[in-house]
């Protein structure tokens, strides 16, 4: 009689957590109150149902992290040093329509590997647009010079000839500013997947397998995650490439590239891209202290823990204290330390332009609080925490263990077979909700789902992560593709028809990647040990 009643007890509160997961998915969906504050649903619902305290949740390392890459996009923004990168890789690429297109969806994609999406597209579509206007113009110009060494006599040809003229004008560059637009908003969500703080969705996969799996040895890292999703992100750009190209352009590949001069159009399109960048002026102090703290992040990051050697935190430190966390913290409290400009002997430049003096005030450091405070997007966090939350509650309720044995049938399905519809139902999902709401919600039953069918958890949690970021069809499913949307006259069609093709070629992509690179690096083929044992104590 007691074991029974145990065993209703127990069922009662999976039966709970599930109800929790499901009222916060419903919130999530329907974006009924702010997505931050359905994220603390879980300190609410689960003390009082008896399941867990759940405050601790809400800031792990992976916060950390994400705070720490943050506030490294914030001042590479704030001393504009992504259009300095932006216009100067635009002017080696040229500006040939196709290659203009190839230029755009690189930088955005190199930008977004490490500034938020949203910013990258905001950024690079007024270039993009300026650059288009430009070619535009300077054919209509050549046009009507042409059209002024024909004989007067032929007067109402020429009106009919310029009207038809003008039209095919506006046809093409209409097509080619859809083109160029998603291209750049597509470019900026593949390029994101690429580091493991480029987007949201990659942090939580991070802080979901260290949660469920403690003993993972620290598997997923900056340096590991870049080694399957950078090659991953450069397959998917190419063949993006290749279907916008296909679809806005056409594909005759020697008027794509081309063999002569530039021509007139060519030379002042160039030009305007060359202004922009001129109007940048040199580089600046502050500019290049930001770049060389930057750079110093990156190579901390990857030479922390790179697999085939000790990296220098085991060297110097206990494996497990220093965290690609503590680094980006570590390197980011240098902004708020560095002054903005070399120490002088005279005064100094503020903002306005005007000189003071170091007994009136002191230069300004590279950030300071009040520039973070209203650019960090403090929501994403508490998201985090949420689903970190739920992560922790579905473990200690019970509910990832009876999800993980329903979903046991599964077994006699090939893995790869597995990963390919997972990835392409999370896909679907995240075309109406959001990525990080897909990933916490998915992420911990795949993880039940892995170690009941015996797996390697990363075959499934891996490529239905970098799916959660393949928001393509619609102008709500993600923020980039909504300035797009707007900035490019762009119907619903137009992304559906394009978005569509580029799910199926990241989907395709993605379990590419994960049964060849990523089979070897993660080893693939086996059950890990650290997976055999799941269970979080309260």
């Amino acid at each position: 009689k007691t074991s029974s009643l145990l065993i209703m007890c127990v069922c009662l509160q999976e039966a709970r957590c599930g109800y929790a997961i499901i009222l916060m998915a419903l919130y999530w969906c329907t974006e009924c109150m702010p997505l931050a504050v359905t994220a603390l649903l879980p300190v609410v619902l689960f003390p009082m149902m008896g399941i867990m305290k759940v405050s601790v949740e809400y800031l792990k390392d992976s916060n950390m992290l994400f705070i720490g890459g943050l506030l490294v996009a914030i001042a590479v923004e704030q001393w504009k040093l992504h259009k300095r990168i932006a216009l100067r890789v635009l002017l080696l690429v040229g500006v040939r329509p196709s290659l203009l297109m190839m230029g755009f969806m690189i930088v955005s994609s190199l930008l977004s590997m490490w500034i938020s999406n949203t910013a990258t597209t905001a950024m690079m579509l007024p270039i993009s647009h300026a650059v288009l206007q430009q070619l535009k113009a300077t054919e209509a110009r050549a046009d009507v010079e042409q059209e002024d060494k024909v004989e007067h006599d032929h007067e109402w040809a020429l009106e009919s000839l310029e009207e038809s003229k003008r039209k095919a004008i506006e046809e093409k560059y209409d097509l080619l500013n859809k083109g160029m637009s998603l291209s750049v908003c597509y470019a900026a969500s593949i390029g994101g997947t690429a580091t493991l703080t480029g987007t949201t969705p990659n942090l939580i996969l991070k802080g979901q397998i260290d949660k469920l799996f403690p003993k993972n040895g620290d598997v997923i890292n900056f340096a590991s995650w870049f080694g399957f999703a950078f090659p991953n992100m450069l397959l998917m750009l190419v063949f993006s490439w290749f279907w916008l190209q296909f679809m806005f352009l056409g594909f005759n590949l020697k008027k794509t590239f081309g063999c002569g001069g530039k021509n007139d159009r060519d030379r002042e399109a160039f030009a305007v891209m060359k202004e922009e960048y001129r109007k940048l002026g040199s580089m600046t102090f502050a500019e290049v202290a930001v770049l060389i703290i930057f750079s110093l992040l990156v190579v901390l990051w990857f030479t922390r823990e790179p697999g085939f050697i000790d990296g220098w935190a085991t060297v110097l430190f206990p494996k497990e204290f220093v965290s690609d966390g503590t680094v980006a913290i570590l390197m980011s409290m240098l902004f708020f330390v560095i002054p903005s400009q070399l120490p002088r002997c005279g005064g100094y430049l503020d903002e306005d332009g005007v000189y003071f003096y170091p007994t009136v005030k002191s230069p300004p450091t590279l950030l300071n609080w009040q520039v973070v405070h209203e650019r960090m997007p403090w929501n994403i966090i508490l998201l985090l925490g949420g689903g970190f939350a739920l992560a922790a509650g579905s473990e200690v309720s019970g509910l990832s263990t009876w999800l993980g044995e329903s979903l046991a049938p599964l077994e006699k399905i090939p893995p790869f077979a597995i990963s390919m519809l997972l990835s392409l139902l999370v896909a679907t999902f995240t075309e109406c909700s959001s990525n990080t709401a897909t990933t916490t919600l998915f992420l911990p039953i795949l993880a039940s789902m892995a170690t009941a069918i015996k797996i390697h958890p990363l075959y499934v949690m891996l490529p239905c992560t970098i799916a959660a970021s393949l928001a393509f069809m619609l102008p709500v499913a993600t923020p980039p593709n909504a300035i797009a949307f707007s900035f490019g006259n762009l119907r619903v069609l137009d992304m559906v028809k394009a978005g569509f093709m580029l799910n199926i070629i990241g989907i395709l992509s993605i379990n590419l990647g994960i049964n060849t690179w990523g089979f070897a690096m993660f080893n693939m083929g086996t059950f890990p040990d650290w997976a055999n044992v799941t269970h979080v104590d309260p």
